[in-house]
This record gives C-alpha cells, sequence and structure tokens, in this order.
C-alpha cells in the first residue's frame, strides 16, 4: 500500500506540474500572439496537450507493450485541424517536451527547461528579432519645368535612395508643370525629412508627398 501510495502521490505531482507549467506557456503564448489567426480553444488546448501528455508518459512507464497498445490506440485518431503557423507548431512540441519530461518525473528538466524557453519566446517578441522591413516609400511632387537626367531632383534622389522608379507623369496643365510619382527604396529613414527638406528647396518643386510604410510626410 505504502508503493502504492507513493506511485499516486508521484502521478499526482506530474499531473499538476504539467498543469502549471502547460499554463505558464499558455499565458506567453497569449501575451506574445500577434496576428489574425488567434483562437481561444488552440491556448486552451495548450495546457491540456501537457497534462495529457504527462498522464501517458505515467500510464506507460517502463512498460513497452502498453507503450505500444497507447501507440495504436492514438493512432485511430484523425486530426484534421491544419495549423498555419509554424510558430504554432513549435509551442505544441513546446508543451509535448513539457508533458512528457513531467510524466517521466525529470522535474528539474521540466522547470528549467519551460522557464528558459518562456524567456526565448519573450526575447524573440519584445525585439521583434527576425523582422525585415524594407524602407519602401512613395515620393509624389509637382515640378515646373522638365526633369532631365541631371536634374537636381535626381541627385537629391540619388543621395538619399538606394533606389527610385518613375511611377507616372501627369501633367498638370498649369504653367507646364507635371505631377511625378516615384517609388523609392530610402537609404536611412531617420532622414526622411531632410529628403523633403532638400527636395523643398529645388526650385518649380511644390505639393510634395512622401508615403513610408503607412505614415505619412507631408511638405
Amino acid at each position: 500500500m505504502g508503493g502504492g501510495g507513493s506511485s499516486l502521490q508521484s502521478v499526482l505531482l506530474s499531473l499538476m506540474l504539467a498543469f502549471v507549467l502547460g499554463q505558464l506557456v499558455a499565458w506567453v503564448y497569449y501575451a506574445t500572439h500577434t496576428g489574425l489567426s488567434y483562437a481561444r480553444s488552440f491556448v486552451q488546448s495548450l495546457i491540456l496537450m501537457t497534462v495529457v501528455i504527462a498522464m501517458v508518459m505515467s500510464v506507460i512507464g517502463n512498460n513497452i507493450i502498453t507503450a505500444f497498445g497507447l501507440m495504436g490506440a492514438l493512432a485511430l485518431v484523425r486530426f484534421r485541424n491544419i495549423v498555419k503557423d509554424t510558430r504554432d507548431i513549435a509551442f505544441i512540441t513546446f508543451c509535448l517536451v513539457i508533458g512528457m519530461a513531467c510524466g517521466s518525473h525529470k522535474y528539474g528538466t521540466a522547470i528549467i527547461g519551460t522557464l528558459l524557453l518562456c524567456l526565448i519566446v519573450l526575447y524573440l517578441y519584445y525585439t521583434d528579432f527576425g523582422t525585415h522591413q524594407p524602407h519602401n516609400g512613395f515620393l509624389r511632387f509637382n515640378l515646373k519645368g522638365p526633369l532631365g537626367p541631371d536634374h537636381p531632383i535626381i541627385h537629391v534622389l540619388a543621395r538619399f535612395c538606394g533606389s527610385y522608379t518613375l511611377l507616372s507623369r501627369q501633367e498638370t496643365g498649369f504653367g507646364g508643370g507635371a505631377e511625378y510619382a516615384y517609388q523609392v527604396l530610402v537609404k536611412h529613414p531617420a532622414r526622411n525629412e531632410r529628403l523633403l527638406a532638400e527636395l523643398e528647396q529645388v526650385e518649380g518643386v511644390e505639393s510634395i508627398n512622401l508615403t513610408m510604410q503607412e505614415k505619412l510626410l507631408e511638405v
């Protein structure tokens, strides 16, 4: 009876630890989730998955026959939900490993691993690690007179932009002027104000408008 009581206590400890750690992972997922694919059921499933895997590991123990029996039973279950976000797959794997560690009574590994991985997730979230935003922009202005290859505007664009492409030229009908639209790839977004200031100083330039990644700068 003593051995059975001790075994029951260890199973209860494994399941409770799996629940606590699974809830910690779910909170981190909730706090760092971005995008439109959020689902309450998925967050709850992270907790349940951790506890279930811990229970499976407790049932299996060192019994190979039981392990094969569970594998056969789980093979009959078909999961039709498609995980679209690879980040969600990482969290699923995260919970599976935590549940395995708890169920095999490797509590230190489960706790340390969970804390470390949660810190990594928070670091990736708050530092925006891996974010790549090319500094594309849309520049529009009115110019009186012709715009040749040696015009001061071209020299300004060459200094501040890695590339610039003329998208359209439309006659305004006032004094022989025209409206120009350029797609630009700026070198340093912090210098956008200076770019606009130098364009404003060019003779004949009016109504300058620069749109950068949903941010509008106007002169």
